[in-house]
């Protein structure tokens, strides 16, 4: 069994505007996940006390961090994690499109590692889409497309998952949902809960889709005393079981890096 998180961390910043990496941490620790996806991570922010959010977090937990800038302004960054306790490498990152009539817009990445789950490769990718429903489509396009889902280094089984700011009826959604599993409907669950904003969620724009021989067992979103209080987001708690490959179909991978 693999425990997954994915969580929007909001800087480690609280509803209640307190800054505390320990509180996102004890979140993380109290869900007892082997591999977790951060969204809205600063390292080096001066906003935020100069901290490396993704190293700090991870050392708590006793796991090994993954950290892509989307935003880099001098020696301050901003951007996507995973965290792992699983033996686990690099494969890719890089970001993903925006729109050329808003330049403004906040920059979006994504990031892929291939962590080793007892025999089997694991292609994980985490990512954080846009506000714009146009620019969410592209970025929807950019991450089925050759440099992630589509490369060929990219073998099953994948899990993707994020903060899409895309509830299911929207497009950027839709369009993921016509090559990859949903989750939440692979487990039986139609509504795994709301995500955002944690105090009262109402909308669901954290999602997990994958692709392969992967078993389900459950998709919740994580609502407690702590997790309403230490993001703004809730987190996404996934429960999967892989079928392992037969050994002559297990191949060495390569790093791929993204642009």
């Amino acid at each position: 069994m693999i425990r997954l998180l994915s969580y929007n961390i909001h800087r480690c910043i609280g509803t209640d505007r307190q800054l505390s990496p320990e509180r996102i941490a004890e979140v993380i620790d109290s869900c007892d996940a082997d591999i977790v996806a951060l969204q809205e991570v600063d390292v080096g922010r001066m906003r935020t006390g100069a901290a490396d959010q993704a190293q700090d977090i991870a050392r708590h937990l006793g796991m090994m961090p993954h950290f892509h800038a989307a935003l880099t302004i001098q020696e301050e960054q901003y951007g996507d994690a995973i965290l792992t306790r699983r033996p686990s490498r690099l494969m890719g990152a890089g970001p993903l499109p925006g729109l050329s009539a808003r330049p403004k817009l906040e920059p979006r990445g994504a990031l892929w590692i291939s962590v080793e789950t007892g025999g089997t490769a694991l292609q994980v990718i985490n990512t954080h889409f846009g506000l714009n429903r146009n620019e969410r489509l592209r970025q929807a396009e950019t991450v089925l497309g050759a440099e992630w889902l589509g490369h060929p280094e990219c073998r099953n089984p994948v899990v993707l998952v994020g903060d899409f700011n895309a509830v299911p009826r929207s497009r950027a959604y839709r369009r993921l949902a016509q090559h990859l599993s949903e989750a939440a409907r692979l487990a039986g669950n139609s509504d795994p809960g709301a995500t955002y904003p944690s105090r009262m969620p109402l909308l669901r724009i954290d999602h997990a889709f994958l692709r392969g021989a992967v078993t389900v067992r459950s998709v919740t979103s994580i609502r407690t005393p702590l997790t309403r209080v230490a993001s703004d987001h809730l987190p996404l708690l996934l429960e999967l079981e892989l079928t392992p490959l037969p050994q002559e179909d297990i191949q060495p991978t390569k790093t791929v890096r993204c642009r």
